[in-house]
């Protein structure tokens, strides 16, 4: 079952990397992962296939997990329009969608606070 993950975060360098390894460590692959700040905190959407076992992990590593809840994971097309169509059919359908993201075959997307750090850590 896909499941999605909201882990709060402290907004400070290396929580990131706290989240990779908890689940890292157990064995749980990242499917997909959005996440950006608000309010002073570090706010994460995490796509993983065993939630129980990512929620466990994240929480022995001291993370808080503010909510678990199985998601639907579509295959669509990368062509303009694709996400519109898409979209449009739910709307269509009285559907609303609070929480939409990428995951995709190994493209990870960044924003760091220094691009110039991250790009000689990298």
């Amino acid at each position: 079952m896909a499941t999605d993950l909201t882990v709060i975060l402290e907004d400070r360098p290396g929580t990131l990397a706290e989240v990779g390894e908890a689940l890292g460590g157990v064995g749980v692959n990242i499917d997909g992962i959005c996440g950006f700040p608000c309010e002073g905190k570090g706010v994460l959407h995490v796509l993983v296939g065993d939630g129980r076992k990512a929620r466990d992990a994240l929480e022995a590593a001291g993370l808080e997990v503010s909510n678990e809840r199985e998601v639907l994971v579509l295959d669509i097309d990368d062509r303009p329009g694709a996400f519109g169509e898409l979209a449009r059919r739910l709307a269509d359908a009285g559907v609303n969608v609070d929480l939409a993201y990428l995951a995709s075959s190994t493209r990870l997307v960044i924003g760091p606070d220094d691009l110039d750090g991250a790009r000689t850590a990298l």
